[in-house]
């Protein structure tokens, strides 16, 4: 059976509504497209109530300094910015990149063409920006890498996102893949792999991430290990309101592999961290980034 058959099912309709009217979000002017995600944004807030509290328990761990109010506010933020990353990614998945060439800045290319010469692979480092899909789109821009990714639970919308990651990637890798991720080093390809969620205590160590104990996984420092490739840390910024874009390459401040784990894995939650810092709303706390804890506070979520 094809996918197109098999996504024929009425299970799939309301996806394929769903998809719809995300497709015609993206038809929109910005200005649009961006009240759109104010108000969904504010829905979400109000509705939402467990992803709320799970960005509300990620700020207050993250940003401790942050008052009541302020982080309240910041949550409200933070839902927002994941509702235009919905329309972000649907725009690049339906844009041509060129259209963004003007609307981009890019901060240390030298760094990345550095690390492309060396000949032995590139392991770009990044993190689960709320416009991660558009953030390749963009990159795209200067090289063409490979896309490390979790496969969606929903078969149709994992279609959806891989076809439209492919329209500018050269290929999309399974996380769980490491086969594949090692042949693209070793073939001297950029792989984009994203180390920043919590995967359980499999292949992870507990490293410092925004002072926060994190199960933080190992395969950077097993993938550099391989093929000695070169790492390259990647960070993307939206400027506030404007449909303009900040692409960030840097080195890590201090390399890895070192031969020890946690070592390794401060070093790269601390780079991410450097990274996110600049927008911190602007980054998917919806996720459950501190959920495993070796004491016991596995249930701060509740």
């Amino acid at each position: 059976m094809t996918h197109d058959t098999h996504f024929k099912a009425p299970k799939y309709w309301p996806t394929w509504f769903s998809i719809g009217l995300l497709q015609l979000w993206a038809r929109l002017p910005w200005s649009l497209q961006y009240k759109i995600a104010q108000l969904l944004g504010f829905v979400a807030f109000h509705c939402a109530r467990r992803r709320r509290h799970i960005v509300d328990v990620n700020l207050k761990l993250a940003f401790p300094q942050w008052s009541l109010n302020e982080r309240k506010k910041q949550v409200r933020q933070t839902l927002f910015n994941n509702m235009l990353g919905l329309v972000e990614a649907a725009n690049a998945y339906h844009k041509p990149a060129e259209s963004y060439r003007d609307k981009t800045t890019f901060v240390g290319l030298e760094v990345l063409q550095s690390a492309i010469d060396e000949g032995r692979g590139v392991l770009l480092l990044g993190a689960h920006y709320s416009h991660l899909d558009l953030s390749g789109l963009l990159v795209s821009l200067v090289c063409h890498p490979s896309a490390i990714y979790r496969p969606n639970n929903n078969p149709l919308i994992d279609h959806y996102i891989n076809k439209g990651r492919l329209t500018f990637m050269r290929s999309v890798i399974a996380r769980t893949d490491m086969r594949k991720i090692a042949r693209a080093l070793k073939n001297s390809e950029i792989v984009w792999y994203p180390p920043d969620q919590d995967f359980g205590k499999s292949h992870s160590v507990y490293a410092p991430f925004f002072n926060t104990n994190a199960s933080t996984i190992t395969v950077t420092s097993r993938l550099l290990k391989f093929n000695q490739s070169e790492v390259v840390v990647m960070s993307c910024s939206r400027d506030d309101s404007r449909e303009r874009y900040t692409i960030e390459f840097q080195k890590l401040s201090q390399p890895i592999p070192t031969g020890d784990d946690v070592i390794d894995a401060t070093r790269v939650n601390e780079a991410l961290e450097n990274c996110i810092r600049k927008a911190p709303t602007q980054y998917m706390w919806t996720h459950r980034r501190f959920k495993t804890q070796p004491d016991g506070r596995a249930k701060l979520y509740d």
